[in-house]
């Protein structure tokens, strides 16, 4: 926080902005866009997509780290990769926020256990900094980024106070250029149809492809898959330790344990 000259305070932020969809992504871009304009922006991307890595870190080989302008850099690893090089000093400031997106297509319910999005934002909060990811529903041109990306501008500030190192904040925008308002969300049920799509190269062997969609479910009111079906913004605190002590309390019931 920094002063003007009339005393007024407003918000100014060192930002890292990180994705799984690589470096050259126009989210990406749009991100850099709207925080240029108010904060320090530094970049920090996968040098090609990384959908699907989770919260996975490179432990058994070099981290190509590039600068590709001013203040940004692509790396050879992982989106956790990404933060994790910045907050040990690949630059040359410590972020006071991170923030993971804006991600092509939506990252809600048990997607985020998949998520490399979700993961630049929850490996920003394991060191310690608020992290925010973002994410647009919608897999297919034209990409409606700017009205999410104004949001969190607008609403930096209060997301920030909102904010506590327990859990980091996963925000899901419908593909549109107006929303039908704001709704604070529970992660929903998202199971997978999956299936393998073999193919058969010329020097023999198989290769696989995993392909899925959602399955059709009920959409209950309160989730985030639900909120951005019916033309809301979803913002949820997804907590990094899941502890669920209903479930703890049945399992101290267990035999095992009786006859210890």
């Amino acid at each position: 926080m920094t002063r003007d000259r009339a005393g007024a305070t407003f918000l100014n932020v060192k930002v890292l902005l990180t994705n799984d969809d690589g470096i050259l992504s126009p989210g990406l871009k749009a991100l850099e866009d709207a925080f240029s304009r108010s904060h320090e922006v530094w970049v920090v991307a996968p040098d090609g997509e990384r959908s699907g890595y989770s919260n996975s870190i490179t432990i058994s080989e070099p981290i190509r780290f590039t600068k590709v302008g001013d203040r940004s850099f692509a790396i050879s690893g992982t989106p956790a990769d990404c933060v994790i090089l910045a907050t040990l000093g690949a630059i040359s400031v410590m972020p006071d926020l991170v923030v993971s997106g804006i991600n092509i297509g939506p990252n809600l319910g048990s997607d985020i256990i998949y998520s490399g999005t979700c993961a630049g934002a929850r490996q920003s909060v394991y060191k310690g900094i608020p992290g925010i990811a973002v994410s647009l529903n919608s897999f297919h041109a034209p990409f409606h980024f700017k009205p999410v990306a104004e949001f969190l501008l607008e609403h930096l500030e209060e997301l920030l106070s909102l904010w506590n190192p327990d859990h980091f904040i996963n925000v899901n925008a419908p593909n549109l250029l107006e929303y039908r308002g704001v709704e604070i969300t529970t992660p929903s049920m998202r199971r997978y149809e999956d299936r393998l799509l073999p193919f058969e190269p010329p020097r023999g062997g198989t290769y696989y492809f995993v392909d899925g969609r959602p399955e059709a479910t009920v959409l209950e009111p309160g989730t985030d898959w639900h909120a951005v079906e019916s033309g809301a913004l979803s913002v949820s605190p997804i907590m990094l330790n899941p502890v669920n002590h209903e479930v703890e309390r049945h399992y101290r019931q267990s035999a095992f344990l009786q006859k210890s």
